[in-house]
């Protein structure tokens, strides 16, 4: 059975799957990324679990896997091939679709960004399915976008497009390790809400789930540390909705897992901020951890279908 490898690499854990040509998941798997060895070590570990994927797939489905997809964090030259710097992995420059390649027997390789990675299979077989403009937004440790066009992502002339956390939504307000202060993803990722809550509740180990919880008991300290970050994102978004004009705007990450206690409020404070903007649809997205390795295969196949269009041409 043809099928792809797929790979999502993160700081902590990696996931991987073997994707069918229907998009069909035939075989998943996880394991530890193991940064505490170091970023070689990582990178070996990412080349070894690909190769045991290809293994279990010639052993299951009678053939090896036609090519790979990778998604990665960090800065990543897609048209290179190259993982250019992780901060949460210590990697720079590591020539990964060439590596990829030479471990799974020549095949061919496409090396994604995690977010737009993500974002890719969000618009074409999660919650932005048929929409022709959107905006991927997943809310973590910290924030970036994926903007959608036409069933592809744009990665910008430089590869940083969609970096939306890094908006100044607070002039001046508190320091970024990206070197400006005020940036959107201080006061409205998923980490900001969990360092304001666990200061105003007084417990050094509350997160963001807890100050979730506590905003639908109606704890009036926790409502005002939700609607600081709220008003804060939606801050950003009419900058995004003003400068991209997206119909579908997705929300993905640890923060939108509160469903309507985010989804409320936050549609409420975009909606009193726009004035002749278009107000696009703002909806949860449908893949959750799933979506980078979902897209890594989109990515995959998409080199299948571009080389079969040039060898037909």
């Amino acid at each position: 059975m043809r099928h792809v490898i797929a790979l999502d690499v993160g700081g902590t854990g990696m996931k991987a799957a073997l994707v069918g040509v229907d998009g069909t998941l035939l075989h998943t798997a996880r394991r530890a990324t193991g940064r505490e060895r170091g970023p070689e070590a990582v990178v070996e570990s990412i080349l070894a679990f690909a190769e045991d994927l290809r293994a279990y797939g010639k052993e299951h489905y009678g053939e090896t896997a036609a090519a790979a997809g990778v998604a990665v964090p960090g800065i990543v030259d897609t048209e290179n091939g190259i993982a250019a710097y992780a901060a949460n992995l210590g990697w720079r420059d590591v020539p990964m679709r060439d590596l990829l390649s030479a471990r799974l027997g020549d095949v061919p390789v496409a090396l994604g960004h995690d977010v737009r990675t993500g974002g890719l299979a969000e618009g074409r077989i999660g919650a932005g399915n048929g929409a022709d403009r959107f905006l991927f937004l997943p809310l973590g440790t910290g924030i970036a976008g994926a903007i959608g066009i036409d069933g592809r992502i744009e990665a910008g002339a430089h590869g940083f497009a969609g970096e939306i956390g890094h908006v100044v939504v607070r002039q001046g307000g508190v320091p970024c390790s990206c070197g400006q202060y005020g940036c959107l993803e201080r006061y409205a990722s998923a980490s900001a809400v969990s360092i304001a809550w666990a200061e105003a509740s007084g417990d050094p180990d509350a997160d963001a789930a807890d100050c979730a919880k506590a905003v639908e008991s109606g704890d009036p300290k926790a409502v005002e540390v939700w609607q600081n970050a709220v008003d804060a994102l939606a801050d950003g978004l009419v900058t995004a909705l003003t400068l991209l004009d997206p119909r579908t705007l997705i929300i993905g990450g640890g923060l939108a897992e509160a469903g309507e206690t985010l989804f409320v409020p936050l549609r409420a404070a975009v909606e009193e901020r726009v004035t002749f903007q278009k107000l696009p649809h703002i909806v949860p997205a449908a893949l959750g951890d799933t979506a980078g390795c979902l897209g890594a295969g989109l990515l995959a196949w998409d080199l299948l279908s571009t080389d079969s269009t040039e060898v037909s041409a």
